[in-house]
């Protein structure tokens, strides 16, 4: 987080101190920066992660056995600061909460409050009750929202030039691999009204790039207007003159409407980079995961995608070692990497998850057998998305400034309307007159394995800044210790 007046001592006023750890994807992201604002406006100070504090919450993860791993890890590192006496209580909230909610407080009894995924909107009484010496209500609980919630009046723990914004809540799905779904609840549509106001709250704090996220992009608007509405909300979004690249994740292989691909391809803002999620390309496995789409079907958009979005990439992930996925199957999806080419892809080993479907499965494989296929999949791919990376040397391409590379002495890093924040590669610009948020047209000199090396074309006064961030009003908030 960049502070905007860092200092050493809290204000006289200060209510008390929190720190604050966020895990997992980019929408518990959001619901941390929400946190953070309603704890800014009632009067709490900030400091960093690490630093003593009257309170420390941990916003976990629990979507797969591996993020579960890390949130208790971090869960257990916070009580032992509190055994120390460096802070005074410890709040879990989030994905793990909701999920675990019947047994966290067993495993960490000295856990001071369990807050779920849609108990967000109380955190400051929680903290304050817990300041306040009361315990006797620890855990806090709300149903899944039958409206989106407000996402507004966030304090961003993203660089000031670049911010998530979610579009929608939860995932009718019903994937049998994910337990997103009994986390985060039924698709709830966020008006477009109260997404173009966020949007345009976040353009003037400064944000260039605009990240929208969801659990089902192309679902967006179902349950609200009764038709997929993403078209509607991108012409909208597009209109926001102080944005300059809006980014598209967690696009569905489904509800890709005429409108949709038209809006993407002629818009001004929105850049040809999108995230389609695939999973798997045979029909059987695609239909034992419940993915409700064919392999002729994925294949048709795709093609309809490339065949309309001059200069698109495409990221999408795979699952590999799904419950009773043979061999020839598995050599469908690699058969199928090779052909299609994606510009960007990751690969998950699948994950048993207790409380869904799949974990009643048979034919569960080793996990060897499901690293070994992984493997594979990325040594077919890495090739692919290097050749890819090579068509883009000696091209002019804006890039957006993230920060100083570390340890590297006037070398600024950025990104490419090609990559997307945190999940792809970067761009080295060697070139000490660059500020973060600069947005400066560069020539791509050569390629480092996923990342780009570059220089920049711009004049120091020809390059485009970020909006310097305003103050805030009606918040108290102190940030201590330049964090």
């Amino acid at each position: 987080m960049t502070p905007e007046r860092p200092t050493d001592q809290p204000d006289s006023d200060v209510r008390g101190t929190i720190s604050f750890v966020s895990l997992g994807c980019s929408k518990n992201t959001v619901d941390s920066e929400r946190m953070l604002g309603l704890l800014a406006q009632e009067g709490y100070a900030l400091v960093p992660e690490g630093r003593d504090s009257d309170l420390v919450i941990v916003n976990t993860c629990g979507f797969i056995d591996a993020a579960r791993k890390e949130s208790c890890g971090v869960i257990e590192e916070m009580l032992e600061r509190k055994r120390d006496g460096r802070v005074k209580g410890v709040i879990v909230a989030g994905c793990l909460a909701e999920r675990q909610k019947d047994q966290l407080l067993d495993d960490f009894p000295e856990v001071d409050q369990v807050v779920g995924v849609f108990g967000r909107e109380q955190i400051v009484q929680v903290s304050n009750r817990i300041l306040g010496g009361l315990h006797e209500q620890r855990t806090l609980f709300r149903p899944a929202p039958i409206q989106a919630q407000d996402d507004r009046a966030r304090l961003r723990i993203t660089p000031r030039h670049m911010a998530y914004l979610k579009v929608s809540e939860g995932c009718d799905r019903l994937c049998t691999f994910c337990a997103i779904p009994y986390m985060r609840g039924k698709h709830v549509t966020k008006p477009i009204e109260m997404v173009v106001d966020e949007a345009r709250e976040l353009a003037r704090d400064g944000v260039r790039e605009l990240v929208l996220v969801a659990q089902d992009m192309t679902y967006y608007g179902m349950d609200l207007y009764g038709e997929p509405r993403l078209a509607d909300l991108l012409r909208e979004l597009d209109a926001i003159e102080e944005l300059t690249w809006i980014r598209i994740l967690y696009n569905y292989p489904r509800h890709f409407t005429d409108e949709l691909f038209d809006v993407i391809a002629g818009a001004k803002r929105i850049i040809p980079y999108l995230d389609m999620p695939l999973q798997h390309i045979n029909d059987r496995m695609l239909k034992v995961m419940n993915r409700r789409h064919t392999r002729a079907e994925t294949t048709a958009i795709i093609d309809r995608l490339r065949g309309t979005i001059p200069g698109l990439v495409l990221r999408t992930t795979f699952i590999v070692g799904f419950p009773g996925e043979t061999e020839a199957e598995f050599q469908e999806m690699a058969d199928y990497v090779a052909e299609k080419k994606f510009e960007r892809l990751g690969v998950f080993t699948y994950s048993l998850e207790p409380d869904t479907p799949a974990a009643k499965l048979p034919n569960q494989l080793p996990d060897d057998v499901k690293e070994s296929r992984r493997e594979t999949i990325m040594t077919i791919q890495q090739p692919l998305a290097e050749a890819f990376n090579r068509t883009l040397v000696g091209r002019t391409l804006d890039v957006l400034i993230d920060g100083r590379a570390p340890g590297q002495e006037g070398v600024w890093i950025g990104r490419s309307y090609a990559d997307a924040p945190d999940v792809d590669g970067v761009v080295l610009i060697p070139d000490p007159g660059l500020q973060t948020g600069d947005v400066v047209p560069c020539e791509i000199l050569d390629t480092q394995g996923y990342d780009f090396v570059a220089r920049s074309l711009a004049l120091p006064s020809r390059r485009k800044r970020a909006r310097p961030r305003p103050r805030r009003r009606g918040s108290s908030l102190t940030i201590l210790d330049g964090m």
